[in-house]
């Protein structure tokens, strides 16, 4: 019998459909990245000959943790929020695709109205909702629970509660992707295993526990450091807003800019590292045991 001969894709052919997104990353991201890692280092001052750049070594940095109060102040803040919003984020989004995914009437219609936020949630159209008044629900401040949560806002637990009720809108406009992942990840269980389940005694709960849970947890890993980075990157984040005006400050400029901008950055990378390991490491005894 003939032998038949497998041609061997080149490797340059390969190399040449990749060439516009490796030139596009090198010239559109790695490289202002680097760039703005070396601004960071020095004190830039725009002139009419150009971008003039005076090395200050470490000196935007400390001035970011010592006499930047504001910034300081809006770190605190931020990641207050993040604790609170991104849980809160997660067990919604669940619960909506547990629902969605149920033989329910407009099934399709319902997923498509839990995704709109996601198509029109830019930086100017919340801005605008918010200036409006859209965003927060309408006469809360008259409910007993607010009232309650307002009157001991000084302490934890109501101060939470207090945030949520605030936010409650903005928190649910974060929702969208992370309910089309759960979703896509429910369908893809086997029903096979909820009925040998039931046929064993096991009840709703027990199944959600036992079944739905350990079989969704690596999505909720990944909703979870989708949401961090959703939230983190929003255009209406103090902290961004905060970079942005010290850009154009006299005092600061853009070598200040780009410190605060690294600070940020390997702040918000250290909490996603962490969060991988601590959920990774659950996951891991969770499928030990």
């Amino acid at each position: 019998m003939a032998k038949v001969l497998k041609k061997r894709p080149k490797p340059s052919i390969a190399y040449l459909f990749i060439a516009p997104w490796i030139i596009g990353f090198i010239a559109f991201t790695a490289f202002p990245l680097l760039y703005s890692l070396y601004l960071s280092f020095h004190k830039v001052s725009l002139t009419t000959e150009g971008i003039k750049t005076n090395y200050v070594s470490f000196e935007n940095f400390q001035y970011a943790f010592t006499v930047d109060g504001v910034f300081m102040n809006y770190l605190i803040v931020f990641f207050r929020e993040l604790l609170i919003s991104v849980p809160i984020i997660i067990v919604f989004s669940l619960i909506i695709a547990l629902l969605l995914n149920q033989k329910i009437r407009l099934r399709g219609l319902f997923r498509t109205i839990f995704f709109l936020p996601v198509i029109i949630a830019s930086g100017p159209v919340l801005k605008e909702l918010q200036d409006m008044g859209v965003t927060t629900i309408p006469s809360i401040e008259e409910v007993f629970i607010y009232s309650l949560a307002s009157d001991n806002a000084d302490q934890f637990i109501f101060g939470i509660l207090l945030y949520v009720l605030d936010n409650i809108i903005m928190i649910l406009w974060y929702s969208g992707v992370q309910i089309l992942i759960f979703l896509a990840v429910l369908q893809k269980i086997d029903r096979q295993i909820y009925e040998a389940a039931m046929i064993d005694g096991a009840s709703t709960w027990e199944i959600f526990w036992k079944v739905t849970l350990p079989s969704i947890f690596p999505m909720i890993v990944v909703n979870t450091i989708y949401t961090i980075v959703a939230y983190s990157i929003f255009s209406l984040n103090p902290i961004i807003e905060h970079i942005k005006v010290q850009m154009f400050e006299l005092d600061t400029g853009f070598g200040y800019a780009s410190a605060l901008s690294w600070v940020y950055f390997v702040i918000i990378g250290l909490i996603l590292i962490l969060v991988f390991v601590i959920m990774n490491s659950q996951s891991k005894k969770r499928y030990a045991s």
